[in-house]
């Protein structure tokens, strides 16, 4: 069962994904990332209260950095999704296992002799190395001048998303409820994005506003499906189909958006996926449950 509620979580980040496409043509990345805020916190305010979970933290610094990190991960994938093929910005982002492997092997680097290192770290080195030929594949036959910025922001979103969810995972083993983690995400996205509103400016509203709704509401959904993967056991087949969200993400590039990619970009996104999988896997000896993913 767990695994179906995985799916579900990758089928409504996917398909928030084609909503925020949508609305990065009315609305700055500012906005959207604000309005998903609100209608998150919104949403989690009245999920805390029926629960009984208090906002009182004893770890106030460490929801804090949560939220910058989160919200830095969240606001330069909304960028990356408006300059580039939903695909590319969905893969871009979900390279954070292939990152977090990265900075394990660099730990390894730091502390342990070199030749030691390279020994105990050797397959996750080449997981690693394989993500990055897979982007340097997909990104090739993609990446116009005015993508160069949309492509260093996705990838900027993949790195710092691994930050945040290393800092999900010490909250966990903190004893913070989920519900308050996300709520206070929510709380930081909502306060960035009004910050940056004011530099980027208010948009007039019109019919196309109401694609702002389904963004905060499928975030919000994905996320508690994905946390009912995650706390059904089996993380590892979980960590693993969590990249179905690539698959569906591709489906609606060519559907919907009529995105064609060519076939050296589509073994990339495979090469990314395979070393996320085998990255994921080979983690798992040092880290016992991932954390979900937050969008």
């Amino acid at each position: 069962m767990q695994a179906l509620w995985m799916l579900l979580a990758a089928l409504l980040f996917a398909t928030m994904g084609v909503c925020i496409k949508f609305a990065s043509a009315y609305f700055t990345s500012f906005e959207v990332v604000f309005y998903r805020g609100l209608i998150g916190l919104a949403f989690m305010t009245v999920v805390m209260r029926v629960r009984g979970v208090s906002l009182a933290t004893p770890v106030p610094a460490m929801h804090l950095w949560r939220s910058i990190v989160g919200t830095t991960a969240l606001t330069t994938w909304f960028f990356a999704i408006a300059a580039l093929p939903l695909a590319t910005a969905m893969t871009l982002n979900y390279m954070s296992s292939v990152w977090i492997a990265a900075f394990l092997v660099g730990g390894a680097l730091l502390t342990q002799r070199q030749g030691e290192a390279l020994h105990n770290q050797g397959p996750l080195l080449l997981s690693v190395l394989a993500g990055f030929a897979g982007v340097a594949m997909m990104l090739r036959p993609t990446m116009q001048a005015d993508q160069l910025m949309g492509g260093l922001l996705g990838l900027l979103s993949g790195v710092v998303s691994a930050l945040a969810y290393l800092q999900v995972s010490a909250l966990s083993r903190a004893g913070e409820p989920e519900t308050r983690t996300v709520f206070y995400f929510s709380f930081g996205a909502t306060l960035v994005g009004a910050i940056g509103m004011f530099w980027s400016g208010l948009s007039p509203w019109g019919p196309h506003a109401w694609w702002l709704l389904p963004i905060g509401l499928l975030a919000v959904l994905g996320q508690l499906c994905m946390t009912r993967a995650y706390a059904s056991g089996a993380t590892l087949v979980v960590a693993n189909l969590q990249y179905m969200g690539i698959v569906f993400a591709g489906i609606y590039s060519i559907v919907i958006f009529d995105d064609q990619l060519p076939l050296v970009g589509w073994l990339g996104m495979a090469l990314i996926i395979a070393s996320g999988i085998t990255a994921t896997m080979l983690r798992a000896k040092t880290i016992a449950k991932p954390p979900p993913e937050e969008h």
